[in-house]
């Protein structure tokens, strides 16, 4: 059983060069998510989806038709492996792990240093559900779930907080002054108010 305690974060990964071996469906889904973050991308694989031919040609991603080697690790800020060769699978991870680049062997917990985490997705709000890899099914439930409590109104209301938090920032005011009104904005209330004068 996994007891170890997970440190949340969320990564910048603009421009940093990540690396996926293999180039099936899964690991497309995991490019898909890589290339929203504003990520390089480089995949290495025999073969590759038609999805994933596209991108390469439209210079999206990088593609080498070849069997994975030990140099492709080079530079790399992270790497995601999704092939059906456990061998292969133990090779990179121990090479990540020798040139301290983060691993995640998809759908293998022993071999990942991060996990992909279920996410509700509501314009800049992200919320991310991570069982430690001990249940993906508990997580997608849960995302579900959220996804009903948290509506696509959030997206807006983040937009409209956002914009309210900057202009208290420029005023010369009281720093504690300035904290209770960004709580007040936050609070309950405020998001009632938005949604009644949303539908006028």
């Amino acid at each position: 059983m996994n007891s170890e305690k997970l440190f949340p974060m969320f990564l910048k990964l603009a421009s940093r060069l990540c690396l996926v071996v293999g180039a099936g469906t899964i690991a497309e889904a995991k490019i898909a998510s890589l290339l929203e973050a504003g990520a390089k991308i480089r995949v290495v694989a025999p073969e590759a989806t038609l999805q994933l031919r596209s991108w390469a040609q439209s210079n999206a991603i990088e593609w080498h038709q070849r069997p994975f080697q030990p140099a492709d690790l080079e530079g790399i800020f992270l790497v995601v492996a999704a092939t059906s060769s456990t061998e292969l699978h133990e090779r990179i991870f121990a090479l990540a792990t020798q040139t301290g680049v983060l691993c995640n062997i998809v759908d293998v917990p022993a071999l990942c240093d991060f996990y992909y985490p279920s996410v509700v997705q509501r314009g800049a709000l992200q919320i991310a559900i991570s069982t430690a890899g001990l249940s993906p099914a508990l997580a997608q439930r849960l995302r579900k779930q959220l996804e009903a409590q948290f509506g696509l109104e959030y997206e807006d209301w983040l937009a409209q907080l956002g914009e309210a938090r900057e202009k208290l920032h420029s005023k010369d005011m009281d720093p504690d002054e300035r904290k209770r009104l960004l709580h007040e904005i936050a609070g309950e209330e405020a998001f009632q108010a938005f949604l009644r004068n949303r539908h006028r």
